[in-house]
């Protein structure tokens, strides 16, 4: 029997989100803008109050979420979260390791996204005590909250352009670790869908075996405290099998 536990159905990755109840300078209160790259990502909204602000090829957007609203979006969605009570999240994400891995781009003002040493600068959390760690994280959002404003105001002008350059600057950004994620993506989401085509191939031939290996996984929450993700203090599990 592997060691390993196989992967969450559909290869995707799963978090507990408590979305920042920081105010902002826009009077909002909430979590820091950002798209992915290549990843779809989904919200159940399972407590609270809120909304999500996108921008993408149908423009700017406002969805309102409350307990047992669903809604995703595809990579190049830019998405703000906004707390208006309580607002906690599963937030459901596609090709598990690579959000993790830097998939996720953060709307820094163009002039940090542009330079890959400022934009690690800005977008890493340092070491420290709680208290550290969340002045950071803070700041970190108010930066992208900077850079979003410009986009959104561009934007409500009729005005793509400067959506079009980030969205060029974050493709420069990731463009050196794309090797690194076809590797993790190979290793795990694609093995995934590899071993389903071979299960479906052994079926046709009445071929039952792999039904003799099942196994059940059950995970356990990471110790307290969270940590502080992009959008909100984020719990996760550590997964386990006998």
């Amino acid at each position: 029997m592997s060691a390993s536990p196989p992967l969450f159905p559909g290869s995707v990755g799963m978090s507990d989100l408590r979305v920042y109840e920081w105010e902002t300078e826009d009077g909002h209160h909430g979590g820091t803008p950002h798209l992915h790259t290549v990843s779809n990502e989904g919200y159940v909204v399972v407590g609270g109050s809120g909304e999500v602000h996108t921008l993408s090829s149908e423009g700017y957007a406002r969805d309102s979420l409350t307990a047992g609203s669903v809604l995703w979006f595809s990579p190049g969605t830019v998405h703000r979260l906004i707390n208006t009570g309580d607002l906690r999240i599963l937030t459901v994400m596609q090709n598990s390791g690579l959000p993790e891995a830097g998939d996720a781009v953060l709307t820094f003002p163009l002039e940090i996204v542009q330079d890959a040493d400022r934009y690690r600068l800005a977008a890493t959390l340092p070491e420290g005590d709680e208290s550290e760690r969340a002045d950071a994280a803070r700041r970190r959002r108010d930066l992208a909250i900077e850079g979003y404003g410009s986009l959104l105001a561009a934007l409500e002008d009729g005005d793509r352009g400067p959506l079009e350059e980030f969205y060029a600057a974050a493709t420069a950004l990731v463009q050196p670790r794309v090797e690194e994620w076809a590797r993790l993506w190979s290793d795990t989401v694609l093995a995934d869908v590899e071993t389903t085509r071979a299960q479906l191939a052994s079926l046709a031939e009445g071929d039952a075996s792999h039904l003799r290996d099942a196994v059940v996984v059950r995970a356990v929450p990471r110790p307290e405290p969270r940590a502080f993700g992009m959008c909100g203090r984020l719990q996760v599990w550590d997964a386990h099998r006998p």
